[in-house]
């Protein structure tokens, strides 16, 4: 069985505050194979990546993209320097493949809930370094590993709508490869690979409304795919560019 709970008491985070700290408050008690999921925007705000937009100069690039898209110079100016490359632009939207090589809007460049007028909040440096930190410092707190997915809300190529996936993983499988195994039939499995974390993402949203404040999940039921080790993180969600049809 699988459940999800979201942790309510968690206060508006700040630049250099105990995050883990704040998650093992909120949680109460935790067992090995537990999954925290945890919005991106409070790992963010404790690792102080937000940027007001009062103190941005805009470039000439980001004066005419802001022109051409309806866009705050100011904003583009910001995903534009968190960019590695736009892929899309439409009138109101850029589609950017960040130095992560995640390909998505803005850059993840976001104001909602960022936590005062004018602020907005930016993708993790490191999403995978910031889930292998929070799962080591709530090792130390509770002398427990629960595994970390860190979570952003994407747009999907062939799918109309948000839904949230890791952008950061530590100790939980990002993959079920089926690959080679067979199906209820017989059949051989030739191209079936499970994003567990992405939908283990998904799931706890569904227990939280965007406007909750509620930004942290506590999941339970995914024991077989949490491991002691870190592993290799959300890196191994990002499809090589190589075999990605729409770039």
């Amino acid at each position: 069985m699988l459940t999800a709970a979201a942790l309510a008491g968690i206060p508006e985070v700040r630049a250099g505050e105990d995050l883990a700290a704040l998650l093992a408050a909120a949680a109460g008690t935790l067992a090995d194979g537990d999954v925290l999921v945890v919005a991106h925007k409070i790992v963010s705000k404790s690792e102080g990546r937000t940027v007001a937009l009062a103190g941005v100069e805009p470039g000439e690039r980001a004066i005419v993209l802001g022109a051409e898209h309806g866009k705050d110079p100011r904003l583009v100016e910001v995903i534009l320097a968190e960019s590695e490359a736009i892929v899309r632009a439409r009138p109101g939207v850029l589609i950017c493949r960040t130095a992560h090589g995640f390909v998505c809007a803005n850059a993840g460049v976001d104001a909602s809930n960022a936590g005062a007028e004018g602020d907005v909040v930016l993708l993790p440096q490191d999403p995978d370094a910031s889930a292998r930190a929070l799962r080591g410092r709530l090792r130390e707190l509770t002398g427990v590993a629960p595994a970390i997915v860190i979570a952003d809300s994407f747009g999907r190529a062939w799918r109309v709508g948000q839904c949230d996936v890791a952008i950061g993983i530590a100790g939980l499988a990002a993959l079920d490869d089926w690959r080679g195994r067979h199906d209820g039939a017989g059949r051989p499995l030739e191209a079936t690979v499970i994003a567990v974390a992405d939908a283990a993402a998904a799931a706890a949203d569904l227990t939280r409304g965007k406007d909750s404040r509620q930004p942290a999940v506590l999941v339970r039921g995914l024991q077989r795919y949490v491991s002691a080790g870190d592993g290799p993180g959300a890196a191994a969600l990002v499809r090589a560019r190589g075999e990605d049809l729409f770039l």
